[in-house]
């Protein structure tokens, strides 16, 4: 497998830079939600345990 060097890097460079970017500006959770649709689907479980003291 060869890494194609100049796109991974032009990639990285764009991402730190808008992540930079959008926290200055406040708008960082629009880069976090933008994270969230781009990533992979998986399996999430969730457990809730009620716990009654009387």
């Amino acid at each position: 497998m060869q890494v194609k060097w100049k796109k991974l890097l032009l990639y990285l460079f764009i991402t730190l830079m808008s992540e930079i970017l959008l926290n200055f500006l406040g708008l960082d959770d629009l880069a976090d939600y933008s994270e969230f649709i781009f990533q992979k689907s998986s399996l999430v479980l969730l457990s809730s345990n009620t716990y009654s003291y009387q």
